[in-house]
């Protein structure tokens, strides 16, 4: 079971969405799920069950930070799991958070390590909420509590992250730097430190999540959906997508992944 939920209007500028995502797992039959390269941040919470990742630390945590990615992971469960989650536009991590997008790339912290005794506070409060639509409200009211006191208003990063998700990724650097009216360098400099990445990889990224977006699209070829999604030559759309995902696009689109029952 997948669902989403739209975020309260105050926090749509940093919130995309809030989800949920449970599976029952067979006795004796592991289940893998792959997180491919995401140009958005996430706030998770496993209130049923636990995930290793085996090539990792082998560590654990119910609660965790995961920030906006570039490569892919994969992680493992034997039992059956019920996780909730917040889909965060990486500009807030910086403006909710305070932390430093750059240096929170491709990592997943524990909440409570980001947070403090807050965010044990709050990884407590999910866990024991009586069903998701409670989830939703506790998790809104906190995020929105962070925002107090904050000036809103559109910046730079906002405004650029914005323009890339309209237009799907397919925008080259000079053209973005152009429509922010700032220099190509202070340009990337800028959107680094609010995103997290160069501009480039960002718009790979997102250029790829679009074509994520594809699966289950049975009358569309490779070589459509490549050039659907920006890629000048299906050897470039299969290099890229191997890079972000691990997997052959053939492999994805025929449906044999690993964890991808959230997108049936």
């Amino acid at each position: 079971m997948y669902l989403t939920f739209p975020p309260p209007p105050q926090l749509a500028a940093h919130v995309r969405m809030f989800w949920v995502f449970e599976h029952d797992v067979p006795a004796g039959e592991p289940y893998v799920y792959r997180s491919m390269a995401d140009g958005c941040a996430e706030l998770i919470f496993h209130y049923k069950g636990v995930f290793s990742e085996p090539a990792g630390s082998g560590a654990s945590h119910a609660a965790v930070v995961h920030a906006q990615s570039s490569h892919h992971r994969r992680f493992l469960t034997q039992e059956s799991f019920g996780i909730f989650g917040a889909y965060l536009y990486p500009t807030a991590l910086p403006h909710l958070f305070g932390l430093a997008s750059p240096d929170f790339s491709n990592q997943m912290p524990d909440l409570a390590s980001v947070l403090g005794h807050e965010g044990s506070l709050l990884e407590e409060q999910i866990m024991t909420a009586a069903g998701h639509e409670e989830r939703v409200r506790l998790l809104s009211r906190f995020l929105s509590g962070r925002l107090r006191n904050k000036e809103e208003h559109p910046t730079v990063a906002h405004i650029a992250l914005r323009h890339i998700l309209q237009h799907k990724g397919q925008l080259n650097v000079e053209e973005l730097a152009g429509h922010i009216c700032l220099s190509t360098r202070q340009f990337e400099r800028t959107f680094k430190t609010y995103c997290g990445f160069s501009p480039k990889l960002y718009t790979r990224i997102i250029r790829f999540q679009q074509a994520l977006e594809a699966y289950g699209a049975k009358d569309m070829s490779l070589t459509a959906i490549g050039y659907a999604c920006g890629y000048y030559d299906q050897s470039h759309f299969i290099r890229e997508f191997r890079a972000f995902s691990g997997y052959h696009p053939r492999e994805y689109f025929a449906g044999r992944p690993e964890g991808i029952e959230y997108r049936e």
